[in-house]
């Protein structure tokens, strides 16, 4: 199937990420999300990184300007529904990606392709909720998006070989690599990076070391670019926390077991970057550790 066309819904880091390279590739992209000023501040967010792309010479200004023009931002859901491929990127929980595709399937074309962003969640049970699980499957970033060169593709036990073939394409085009995941709980980047992160937690919580200590460790130790807790808290606490619940439950093994102190940052609302605290204080000129 020939892709045009790319409808992305949420305008969060992942949705203004996804919306910023598929319009750079040549794509028209329509970008949703609920909130107005949500949509305002991805549209500002893809100007100001494409600018930066161009001040380092990535791309040029015509580039910036004719991929800006191929985005059209809206709150109406069936308009995304017109497009060749949509992916949906919003918050990490199942019922409210499950309502999406619930509202979107009244308007979709019948050669629509449906993709979730999900790092975690099933293929197979999202795509059995929709008419098409045939054209379904997991179009997985990596964040920040335009940086990384990894997208993972999970197909569903129903998804089709053209399906596939298709997103592989588009994959190809943003010139970026593909690894096919099979449909289990956190594919496969999450399913190793979030118990590093959780096992990070929990050496925190259980005293062996604070935050300084553990971050620089495993930075001059392992020669890691970021500390697992300064990454937890750039991914997102809640979605670190959401991520590893789904693998204690779908897994049934107790060393997924989110670890409580994680638990309790979420239940606090120091979710990261994103609220501005989270296992360091970013309010200052420079983040200091919160334990």
């Amino acid at each position: 199937m020939a892709v045009n066309s790319i409808g992305v819904i949420g305008a969060g880091q992942m949705g203004n990420g996804i919306a910023h390279v598929m319009a750079l590739a040549g794509y028209d992209v329509v970008l949703n999300d609920i909130n107005e000023d949500a949509l305002k501040k991805a549209m500002e967010l893809i100007q100001g990184n494409m600018d930066r792309q161009v001040s380092r010479e990535k791309i040029s200004a015509a580039d910036r300007d004719q991929a800006m023009a191929r985005i059209v931002a809206t709150q109406d859901l069936p308009q995304v529904a017109q497009t060749d491929l949509v992916i949906e990127a919003a918050t990490e929980d199942e019922s409210i990606k499950q309502k999406i595709f619930d509202g979107l399937l009244p308007h979709l074309g019948a050669e629509t392709i449906l993709t979730s962003n999900t790092s975690s969640i099933s293929i197979t049970r999202l795509a059995s909720r929709t008419d098409r699980p045939e054209k379904f499957m997991g179009f997985h970033f990596m964040n920040p998006v335009p940086v990384m060169q990894l997208v993972e593709l999970i197909r569903g036990i129903a998804t089709d070989k053209d399906t596939y073939e298709t997103c592989l394409g588009v994959v190809q085009k943003l010139g970026k690599t593909a690894a096919s995941a099979e449909d289990f709980p956190a594919f496969i980047v999450n399913r190793i990076l979030m118990p590093m992160i959780n096992e990070a937690v929990y050496t925190l919580y259980e005293g062996v070391g604070n935050v300084n200590s553990i971050d620089q460790s495993m930075k001059l130790g392992a020669n890691h670019p970021m500390g697992p807790l300064e990454l937890a808290d750039f991914i997102g606490l809640d979605t670190c926390l959401a991520i590893m619940n789904v693998l204690h439950d779908g897994l049934a093994d107790t060393k997924y077991r989110p670890c409580p102190l994680l638990t309790k940052y979420v239940e606090a609302g120091w979710l990261g970057r994103k609220t501005q605290r989270g296992f360091y204080d970013y309010r200052g000129e420079t983040p200091v550790p919160t334990r």
